[in-house]
Order: structure tokens, then C-alpha cells, then sequence
């Protein structure tokens, strides 16, 4: 069974970075697109950024010059370095693999908590 694990949220004071991990884990053979979303209370949920296979990146217009994706392939593991942190920022951050032979899974959700 491919699970999607995150880790690294919490709370930080306005200006503060945070750094997100998300693992997948299990019968593995290649995974494409990898990404990170977010939910805020009250709001559908947005895209943050997302990097191909190949490294190839997109940002949100709101993250873009703060944050930072990445990926390491041999540890199937995705990043998130988030800094310059605002209130705006706060929710629920979900982390989401395009597993080959599998399909798009998520993860559980880390909660960010910026405070002003």
C-alpha cells in the first residue's frame, strides 16, 4: 500500500520559515508530478507549488519568492521550504503524488499556524 506521510508543520511568528516533508512510502515504482496544496478554514483548496519528475517547478502567484519546492527522488520525498511566513499562510498543508501504476494519492494534511 503507497501512503503520502507529511511532516514539519506548526506554529511560527509572522516572518518565521517552516520547512514541509512529505514521504511516500511503499511498492514504488516511478512518480511523476508531486505537489503541495492548501486548505484554509472557510476556503476551497489551492494549489502552492508542484515540480515534475524532471524538477520543472510552479508556484501560486501569493508564494512565489518565499517559498521553495523541491524533491529528492531517491528518497521519494518532496519539500517545501516556506519563508517569509504571513497570516495568510495559515492552513492545512497536503501533499499530493502521481504514483505510477497507482494514481494521484494525498497525504493526511500538516497544519501551518503563522501568527501575526
Amino acid at each position: 500500500q503507497v501512503q503520502l506521510v507529511e511532516s514539519g508543520g506548526g506554529l511560527v511568528q509572522a516572518g518565521g520559515s517552516l520547512r514541509l516533508s512529505c514521504v511516500v512510502s511503499g511498492s514504488i515504482f516511478s512518480i511523476n508530478l508531486m505537489g503541495w496544496y492548501r486548505q484554509a478554514p472557510g476556503k476551497q483548496r489551492e494549489l502552492v507549488a508542484a515540480i515534475t519528475s524532471g524538477s520543472s517547478t510552479n508556484y501560486a502567484d501569493s508564494v512565489k519568492g518565499r517559498f521553495t519546492i523541491s524533491r529528492d527522488n531517491a528518497k521519494n520525498t518532496v519539500y517545501l521550504q516556506m519563508n517569509s511566513l504571513k497570516p495568510e499562510d495559515t492552513a492545512v498543508y497536503h501533499c499530493n503524488a502521481d504514483v505510477g501504476g497507482v494514481g494521484l494519492l494525498w497525504g493526511q494534511g500538516t497544519q501551518v499556524t503563522v501568527s501575526s
